[in-house]
């Protein structure tokens, strides 16, 4: 035995691992082995690009998932030439490839490569925008990002705010900052501390019928009550009535419940449709109530030259999501919550010792933790900023534009088939509709849908979304790519049709000749 107490024969053995282990460290002494290994990782992903005829390769659960269980991670490759040849059979084969331009299902966007590049970056030096301490001009950049989206947005000189993982903890945040000023100001009129149990039972955030599911998580999430979200009602386009919104915040006045919080939507997921953004942030100012907007979809329009004024009213707003991921081209994650007021967002304080004391704001030290739910957190706003800093905002805008010009002549294309019903016109790049089979066949119409959804993913040709509207089955397309082409729309139209036909046709046989 050695001195550590481990045999001796096992010491050699022990620093033989230890150095091998350290070859793989990032430093100034393996740069040259970092270049090499991440010229094949990006020449393989290239390779595959460049040969992808397809969105998917309609890969099953079934069959993909024996691969990745049978792998022993207790035994390395110990090459990355090997390890890459691995992930080509477990993964890159059969990812879903979403600059190809028949991926029409989610709001996933092509990527640019100014995007990409601050990625390689920003991994490898691998900041922490937590403190100063631990990004340093990291910290500016994102700030200086911020004020950048604020002044888009148009939220005034006090504004400010933080980059988060998506558009759910943006919203999740916003909802914090404001259940806690509802609170401050109901203990403020009772002229008294209250007990925070008695009073969130009383809170209640209104929303879009239309609007997205992370308002409800974050309520659960925040302590408040199952029927703490009340849903207020949609037009024919699916964008929140003024009028019902009116109605509910009286309602809510004359049963002792207090609003905390207004959630607007900017794009909602399924329709693209923006509500009526001015007149509720005046019923929201009229009624003293926090007006969130969540414009994790519609962020886009900050940038285009044609479509900003969709978005009038959005500079009323208390606080903002925006989702880069979504319309700005920017690889996951990239989004930020920006509110009016940058005081508010001591509700997500906490000062740690070791990582953020008072004093450090007393010296003026910038950091970013001060303003976040999360500590540890990647530098995601380089990727922004490189695509600003080479593309230019225009450059962004007119790619959105476009995508949503696209989606306007697909449904055009879909409301003249008369093999589809087509749902409300979207303001920002989705189409909802459906195939409808003649009668006596109609009945069958939510379970071709299924079908043809269902086929065409596990074919590969296209891939497109599902949705329930006014509980029937729908299908969905989301174009974020420019690089989708009118033929595209039509040839995965085709497709659909050819799926749903065959379903109808083969069940519509099957039903009339019943066995027995």
């Amino acid at each position: 035995m050695n001195l550590s107490g481990h045999p001796t024969d096992t010491v050699p053995a022990m620093e033989t691992l230890r150095s091998a282990a350290r070859a793989h460290l990032f430093n100034n002494g393996s740069v040259e082995h970092y270049r090499r290994v991440l010229a094949d990782g990006i020449d393989r992903v290239a390779t595959r690009v460049a040969g992808t005829d397809a969105p998917f390769t309609g890969v099953s659960p079934e069959e993909l998932a024996p691969k990745v269980s049978g792998i022993d991670l207790d035994r390395p490759l110990g090459d990355s030439g090997a390890a890459l040849d691995e992930l080509q059979d477990v993964y890159l084969r059969d990812a879903v490839w979403f600059h190809h331009p028949r991926y029409l299902a989610h709001l996933n966007c092509p990527v640019v490569i100014p995007a990409l590049l601050g990625e390689a970056v920003l991994s490898a030096v691998n900041s922490s925008l937590d403190t100063w301490d631990q990004s340093a001009g990291g910290t500016l950049i994102e700030r200086r990002l911020i004020d950048w989206t604020a002044a888009r947005i148009g939220l005034g000189p006090a504004a400010d705010g933080v980059f988060t993982s998506g558009g759910t903890q943006s919203n999740l945040q916003a909802m914090l900052l404001a259940r806690e000023e509802a609170l401050t100001r109901m203990a403020e009129s009772a002229g008294m501390p209250s007990d925070r149990h008695e009073l969130l039972p009383r809170l209640r955030i209104l929303a879009s019928a239309a609007g997205h599911f992370s308002v409800q998580k974050s309520a659960k999430l925040l302590g408040l009550g199952a029927d703490a979200v009340v849903t207020v009602e949609t037009d024919a386009d699916r964008r929140m009535r003024p009028e019902a919104l009116a109605g509910e915040l009286e309602r809510c006045r004359h049963a002792g419940q207090v609003v905390m919080a207004v959630v607007a939507t900017a794009g909602t997921t399924d329709f693209g449709s923006i509500d009526p953004l001015s007149s509720i942030a005046a019923l929201c100012a009229s009624a003293g109530v926090w007006l969130h907007v969540d414009a994790a979809y519609g962020c886009g329009l900050l940038v285009s030259p044609t479509r900003r004024h969709l978005l009038d009213g959005i500079e009323r707003a208390d606080s903002v999501t925006v989702d880069y991921h979504k319309s700005f081209f920017q690889p996951v994650s990239s989004s930020a919550l920006l509110v009016r007021d940058g005081r508010v967002l001591r509700h997500a304080t906490y000062h740690a010792d070791y990582l953020n004391p008072a004093r450090m704001v007393e010296r003026r030290i910038p950091n970013q933790v001060d303003k976040s739910m999360q500590t540890t957190r990647r530098f995601d706003a380089l990727k922004l900023w490189l695509t600003l800093r080479i593309m230019g905002p225009d450059a962004i805008g007119a790619l959105f534009d476009e995508v949503v010009d696209r989606a306007a002549d697909a449904w055009r294309i879909l409301a003249d088939d008369p093999r589809f019903e087509v749902v409300t016109r979207s303001q920002l790049s989705t189409v909802v509709f459906r195939y409808l089979p003649v009668d006596p066949a109609r009945e069958l119409a939510d379970e071709a849908n299924l079908f043809a959804r269902e086929a065409l993913a596990a074919s590969g040709a296209a891939v497109v979304a599902g949705t329930r509207v006014d509980g029937r089955h729908h299908l969905k397309l989301t174009l974020l790519n420019p690089e989708t082409t009118l033929d595209d729309v039509r040839q995965v139209v085709d497709l659909i049709a050819e799926h749903a036909g065959w379903y109808v046709q083969t069940r519509t046989a099957e039903l009339s000749c019943p066995v027995g």
